[in-house]
């Protein structure tokens, strides 16, 4: 079972993920942090983060891009959880550090995903809504922020379940082959 996650900044999302990771009661639960704590902000967000999950059973493991390279020795895939934090981190990671062309970067992770989905009964991807402000940015930025958009597309059509969090309320946008 795949459930991708999306929300605004701030918005609850990392948090119900967690939740959601929890309630399944699997007795294996990863977690795969994708973000690079540069500067100090970055590691205040990182801590944070990590204060969170404290005493939730998680396995933490940096997962900066390549998905499908990481040695991910799961116990038993029927009672594991992974929850991917997040999608957005991945996309910038992929594409400053790994490089390759847009589509090469979205097969990759894509592949990545598959990857995990063989390694756990529930994968939980979070991912970040950066498309809603209208506001131009320098040819870079727009690029990620396709590609970030094309990503989220792709693991949405994967997706058994989606789920937008607003304003710390889940709202189901996708169960199973229906759309709401």
């Amino acid at each position: 079972m795949l459930h991708l996650i999306t929300g605004g900044s701030a918005s609850g999302k990392s948090l119900y993920g967690e939740r959601m990771a929890v309630e399944t009661q699997k007795a294996f639960r990863y977690y795969l942090a994708t973000m690079r704590p540069w500067g100090e902000e970055g590691r205040k967000r990182v801590l944070r983060h990590q204060e969170q999950r404290a005493g939730k059973g998680f396995e933490t493991m940096e997962a900066y891009h390549c998905l499908e390279m990481r040695a991910l020795q799961t116990k038993s895939r029927t009672d594991t959880v992974i929850l991917l934090e997040c999608m957005s981190n991945l996309v910038a990671n992929e594409l400053f550090e790994a490089g390759g062309s847009d589509e090469e970067i979205a097969r990759r992770i894509q592949e990545g995903i598959r990857y995990l989905q063989r390694c756990a009964e529930i994968v939980i991807v979070v991912t970040n809504e950066v498309f809603s402000d209208g506001a131009e940015y320098e040819a870079e930025t727009m690029r990620y922020i396709r590609l970030l958009g094309q990503v989220n597309q792709r693991l949405a059509s994967m997706a058994d379940q989606v789920t937008e969090v607003v304003y710390g309320i889940a709202v189901r946008i996708k169960e199973g082959s229906e759309e709401r």
